[in-house]
Parts: structure tokens; C-alpha cells; sequence
């Protein structure tokens, strides 16, 4: 038998994802199409009247803004936003792991304080924008004399931004950008670290103490130094007794269960919830039954699926602070004239999303369907193993240096679009949900899921490449944006408060 061009995700949907184009007047099951369907859009397999529930994954995505027929094209023109939820349905069981996934290991450094990373960078950390230009020039400089001397380091990273001054000194800015930095500065996969400050601003250095005081961890001020020349003079000096260090240090045997991923998908479009995603919750299942922690985040496109997440809390504690997550984030896009309806983006609908409510069922899928143990504020710790949230915005690269600050030492990324990303000194994996983009950009993809929309590998299976590859990147294995030189860049912290 043909396979059909399009998937039904669940029994209760009255809508279906097309896996190719289909054009007009074509006959698949009965149904005759009334317009093309491009690949990843949505096909009506029933009659669905003016103002009804459009449901897939089995949940409400909108309603109808016109009367649609079966075999019509379901997307903008005749959906829209409406705030429905339909019951979670009863839970399904995680991913089986065996008593051998349980049992793997990875290769990785062991830190002083017990810690396990999976890189072996020194940090060149900006405390302020007007550092900026100094810390890459001393990155530049340790990566041209120093790094060619030491082949257990990884690299040299500068990490800078636009933020430290022109604020206030209190408040959740302030407060967001310290708990960002002070992430950085304690991370794991930073073998030793260099922060740099101007000397006048806000942001003091003298609020990091000395990050755990030590010959791996030094700052100063480009003013204290004499000028920027002189600051990546200065730095030489400081680097070259840091990098002795840290180039000593070897990999060794450690359990998968230190693993701390961050779930990220940027670009999505209609196949990233039924492919990438679903995929990419299978290896956080694994993940999780090994000890290990898989992070989901991207508050504002968890929105209209947040009541699934909140079914599989552990506690009610859990589960109310996931609700307060969602709370803050209504009130504070109301404050600025804004709706979560906003997002999908345009490249998002191009794809085949419509709504929000869409855009997030297939989002929480990067969860997996293990229980979800913690929530966290941004770029807060993360302690807890198992599935946890953490309340960031769905710009992937702020999202992603939430996860990082608060401890991330992988990150999983998948896109259906062609999202390209690297958060050093986390190692990024990228995913794609389509065939079509992995062979238009398979220099930047590392793992290809388009092969579940065409039937020839399974969720689960993919899932378990997905895995295997997560435990060879912590091993050191290089991923796509590694090398290409992806990371030095992506360091966003989210910017709250005024600019004064």
C-alpha cells in the first residue's frame, strides 16, 4: 500500500500534517483536496464549522474564522487565535530505558568540585559592554599565542554583551544580568576564567568576588591597567599561569546521569512537533531515567500546551510555579501592547504554524513525557535531575544563555527552518525536522529527523540516534556549529529594567 502524503497525529484530530506536496483535486483516504497543501501545512480531513475548535495533537490550536471543508487548506486565512484548552489527556510512559542506557558513560572533565564538563575552555568574560572590544582581543591574542601550546584546551572564549551600565544598580535587571554572568563565571565547561571590567560601571566586579578565588579564575579593570593595550598585556600574563593550569586537565569515565542538556527549537515549522521534537524527547527520556537533567524552557511558546507540562508535575509546588510562570508572562506582554499570539514568527507560518497554541503542543514534545521535577527562574541553578522548566523568553539565543547560566553543558537544538546556533562553551547540537533543509544545509545540521514524517525510521529509534550522539558529543566529538566557529556571538543575556 502507497504511504499516505500526509500524518494524523491523533485519533480525536480533525486536521492532518501534509509529509509532501499535494495538489488540488487530489483524492487521498475518500478526501478530495480543494487547494495545495505544501509539506508541513495542515489539510481538514472533515468538515469543521464557522467558529469551531481546529484540534491536533489531540488539542484545540484555534478556531475557524470561515466554514472549512474537508480536503481545504487550514492555516491563516481561515484559523485564528482563540484561548481554548482541551483536557490533558491521561499521561503516556516515558521512553523504556534499558539497564544498559542506565549504565553509559561518556568521557568527560572532572572539576576540582566534583562537577562533569564536557569542554575544556578558558572563559575571557566582558562584566560590561565597554569591556567588549578588549575581551576579544585578548581572546584573539590567547587564541593565536597561547592555545597553539595546549592541546587539552579547547579554545579561548570571549564572552561579551551590551549590557553593565546604563541601568540601575538594583532591580531584576540588574539582578538577571548578575545571576547571567555569575553562571558564566562558575560554569562547568570553563577550565578557568578572565572577567574584565572598565572600572566605571555598574556592573562592579567587585560583586564576583573572585568566582571561587583561585589560579584559574582571575579579573581586573581596563582602567587599573592603564588603557586597552596595556589590559591585553595584562591579560597575556594572567592567561599563560591560567592555561598551565587548565591545559593538565584529561578526560576520564563518568556517568551519563551528569549530563545537563538545555531543549531548544528555533525555526520551526509544521513537522518540528512531529518529528525533531517528539525525537528529541525520547533522548531527554533516556536522559532523565539515567540521573541525567534535560532542561525545556521558552515560556512564551510553551503557552496553550502549559497545562500538559503542569499534568506531570511531581508536587503541586511544581505545578504552581509553572502557573506563575504563565501568570507574569500574560502581564507582562499585555504591559507592552503585545500578545502571546504574536509568535509563530513569519518563517514559523511559511512552515505551516498558524497559533501559538499549535506552535507550543509541538514545542513541549522536546520534553519527552517524563515527569517534570523543578521549575526555575532564569539563569537560576539547576540542581534537580529528571525534566525541569526554566521561565526564559522563546528568543533562542537569550533562551539558551538561561539555560548555559544556570549550569547546561550540551545544548539540543531543533529547527525546521534552518536555524543556525552555537552557545559556547556548551556544545550545540542541531536537528532538523525535514529532509529538504538537511540537504540544502547539511554542513550545519548534525542529525536529519525529516526520515520519521517519511516513515522510514520511528520517533523512538531516532530518539536513541539522538542519544548516542549526545553521549559522543561529551566526549568530545565536534559538533556542526563547533566547527564551523559557532558561539562567540550568542551570548544574549535577557534584558530587563530600564535604560537609564
Amino acid at each position: 500500500m502507497d504511504k499516505l502524503p500526509w500524518i494524523i497525529l491523533s485519533a480525536g484530530d480533525n486536521v492532518a500534517v501534509a509529509t509532501a506536496a499535494i495538489a488540488p483535486g487530489s483524492t487521498v483516504a475518500g478526501i478530495q483536496t480543494r487547494e495545495k497543501i505544501d509539506p508541513g501545512h495542515k489539510v481538514a480531513i472533515a468538515d469543521i464549522p464557522l467558529e469551531s475548535p481546529v484540534v491536533k495533537y489531540g488539542q484545540a490550536i484555534g478556531r475557524t474564522t470561515a466554514e472549512v471543508k474537508a480536503g481545504d487548506h487550514v492555516h491563516s486565512h481561515n484559523l485564528h487565535f482563540e484561548n481554548d484548552r482541551l483536557a490533558a489527556t491521561a499521561n503516556s510512559a516515558p521512553e523504556a530505558a534499558t539497564v544498559d542506557d542506565v549504565g553509559r558513560t561518556f568521557m568527560g572533565y572532572r572539576r576540582a568540585d566534583g562537577r562533569a564538563a564536557t569542554r575544556n575552555y578558558i572563559g575571557i568574560i566582558a562584566s560590561v559592554n565597554c569591556s567588549t572590544t578588549v575581551c576579544r582581543a585578548i581572546a584573539d591574542e590567547a587564541n593565536r599565542t597561547i592555545l597553539p601550546h595546549y592541546e587539552g584546551i579547547d579554545g579561548f572564549v570571549p564572552i561579551v554583551h551590551d549590557q553593565g551600565c546604563g541601568m540601575s544598580s538594583t532591580g531584576d535587571g540588574m539582578n538577571v544580568l548578575h545571576r547571567t554572568l555569575a553562571g558564566y563565571t562558575r560554569h562547568v565547561n570553563f577550565g578557568g576564567v578572565l572577567m574584565i571590567g572598565l572600572g566605571c560601571e555598574v556592573n562592579q566586579l567587585t560583586l564576583y568576588g573572585q568566582s571561587g578565588a583561585g589560579a584559574s579564575k582571575r579579573h581586573f579593570n581596563i582602567q587599573d591597567a592603564g588603557g586597552s593595550r596595556r589590559a591585553v598585556e595584562r591579560a597575556m600574563g594572567m592567561l599563560r599561569e591560567i592555561a598551565a593550569d587548565v591545559g593538565k586537565e584529561k578526560r576520564v569515565p563518568m556517568s551519563i546521569g551528569e549530563i545537563i542538556i538545555g531543549l531548544q527549537c528555533g525555526g520551526s515549522d509544521g513537522f518540528s512537533g512531529i518529528t525533531a521534537n517528539p525525537a528529541l524527547g525520547v533522548a531527554a527520556d533516556l536522559l532523565a531515567a539515567a540521573g541525567g537533567t534535560a532542561i525545556l524552557s521558552e515560556t512564551s511558546e510553551i503557552y496553550g500546551a502549559e497545562h500538559l507540562l503542569r499534568s506531570r508535575a511531581v508536587s503541586d509546588e511544581v505545578a504552581k510555579k509553572l502557573d506563575e510562570k504563565i501568570a507574569w508572562w500574560e502581564d507582562y506582554v499585555a504591559l507592552h501592547g503585545a500578545s502571546l499570539d504574536n509568535n509563530p514568527s513569519p518563517g514559523n507560518k511559511r512552515g505551516g504554524l498558524t497559533t501559538i497554541l499549535e506552535k507550543s503542543l509541538g514545542a513541549v514534545a522536546k520534553g519527552g513525557r517524563s515527569p517534570l521535577t523543578a521549575v526555575y527562574g532564569y539563569a537560576e541553578r539547576v540542581t534537580a535531575p529528571g525534566l525541569v522548566f526554566m521561565d526564559t523568553p522563546g528568543y533562542d539565543p537569550v533562551s539558551a544563555t538561561g539555560q548555559v547560566a544556570g549550569g547546561a553543558n550540551m545544548i539540543a537544538f531543533t529547527t525546521g527552518r534552518g536555524s543556525c546556533f552555537g552557545c559556547r562553551p556548551a556544545p550545540s547540537l542541531k536537528l532538523s525536522s525535514n529532509s529538504a533543509l538537511y540537504a540544502s544545509m547539511e554542513e550545519d545540521m548534525d542529525i536529519d529527523c525529516g526520515t520519521i514524517a517519511t516513515g522510514d525510521a520511528t520517533i523512538s529509534g531516532k530518539g536513541r540516534e539522538i542519544f548516542d550522539l549526545i553521549v559522543d558529543t561529551a566526549s568530545g566529538k565536534k559538533t556542526k556549529s563547533e566547527i564551523f566557529g559557532y558561539g562567540d556571538n550568542e551570548f544574549v543575556p535577557w534584558h530587563l529594567g530600564a535604560t537609564l
